[in-house]
C-alpha cells in the first residue's frame, strides 16, 4: 500500500493540489453531512404529523391495466396512532361482491418487522403475510403490502441528494434505503415539499436497482388545522405498465377508536 505525504508548505503554493488536498480530506465530511440532513428531514417530516389519534376514511382503489381499463373497489380504511410503536391500520373491502368483506389488518413496527393479516370471508380464514410475501401486490393493485404500512424512521437508511421543484413547490430530494432484508425495494427516493414536509412524489427502485413505480399525491387537504393528508394517491408501475388510484372522499379525525378496533378478531368482525 503507497503513502501519500502531503507537504502543507508546498501545497500554500500550489493552488491545483491544495485544492485536491481538500477534496480528500472533506470527503468522509460531505458524505455524513447528506445523511444526517436526509435523516433530519425525515425526523421534521415525521414529527409534523403527530397527534391525529385516529381517523377513518372513505376511498375507493381503481386499479387500471396497460390498456386503460379500469376495475373500482370501495373500502373503509381505518387508522391509529400509537405513540411507543408504529401505527396500526384495517382496511375493510365493502365492493364489488367478491372482495365484500375482505380485511386487512396491519401493526407497523419501527425495528422489528410489520405484522399484517388478511381476512378471506369465502375461506372464513385469517391469513398471516408473511416477512418475505410482503413486497407482493396488496388486493391486485401496484401497491405492495409493504407499502401498506406507516412512516418509521428507524426501518431506513437516509441521505439528502437535491434540491429540486417539482409540481411548482420547491423539494428537498432524499434517498431511503430499507433496512429490512425482505423489502422489495433496494432504495425509494421521496420528493419533500419544503415548507409543509410533505411527500409529493416517491420513486420506488427494484432489487436489481431499476425504477420499479411511481408514486404521486395530489389535493393535499389540511385538518385539524395540522395534518396534511393527499385526497388522491397514483401509483405507476413502469415495468407492467398498470396504475392504481387510491381516492379518499371522506375523512374523519378523532373517532375514539382504541386498540380493541385493531386486532385479529377484529377482521373476522369487519362489515
Amino acid at each position: 500500500m503507497t503513502i501519500v505525504k502531503f507537504n502543507q508548505a508546498r501545497l500554500s503554493f500550489n493552488p491545483l493540489l491544495l485544492l485536491i488536498f481538500s477534496l480528500i480530506t472533506s470527503a468522509p465530511t460531505l458524505a455524513q453531512s447528506t445523511q444526517e440532513k436526509g435523516l433530519a428531514i425525515a425526523k421534521e417530516r415525521k414529527a409534523r404529523d403527530v397527534g391525529w389519534s385516529d381517523s377513518i376514511a372513505d376511498t375507493s382503489m381503481i386499479l387500471r391495466n396497460p390498456r386503460g381499463d379500469e376495475a373500482e373497489r370501495k373500502m373503509r380504511v381505518k387508522s391509529l396512532e400509537v405513540t411507543s410503536d408504529g401505527d396500526k391500520g384495517l382496511t375493510i373491502f365493502d365492493q364489488p361482491l367478491d372482495v365484500k368483506g375482505t380485511a386487512f389488518l396491519n401493526f407497523s413496527h419501527p425495528l422489528e418487522a410489520d405484522d399484517q393479516w388478511m381476512y378471506l370471508p369465502k375461506l372464513k380464514k385469517v391469513k398471516r403475510i408473511q416477512s418475505q410475501n410482503k413486497s407482493g401486490p396488496f388486493m391486485g393493485s401496484e401497491f405492495a403490502f409493504e407499502d401498506m404500512s406507516s412512516f418509521e424512521i428507524e426501518k431506513f437508511k437516509f441521505n439528502y441528494l437535491r434540491d429540486e421543484q417539482f409540481q411548482n413547490m420547491d423539494c428537498f430530494v432524499v434517498e431511503q434505503v430499507p433496512l429490512e432484508e425482505d423489502s422489495g425495494y433496494s432504495k425509494t427516493i421521496t420528493w419533500v415539499d419544503k415548507e409543509h414536509y410533505r411527500a409529493i412524489k416517491v420513486e420506488y427502485y427494484d432489487r436489481k436497482d431499476s425504477l420499479l413505480k411511481i408514486l404521486t399525491m395530489h389535493n393535499y387537504q389540511l385538518y385539524l388545522d395540522k395534518y396534511w393528508r393527499p385526497m388522491e394517491l397514483r401509483m405507476d408501475n413502469r415495468q407492467n405498465g398498470k396504475s392504481t388510484d387510491l381516492i379518499t372522499h371522506s375523512l374523519e379525525f378523532k373517532t375514539g377508536l382504541s386498540d380493541n378496533d385493531f386486532d385479529k378478531d377484529s377482521l373476522m368482525r369487519a362489515r
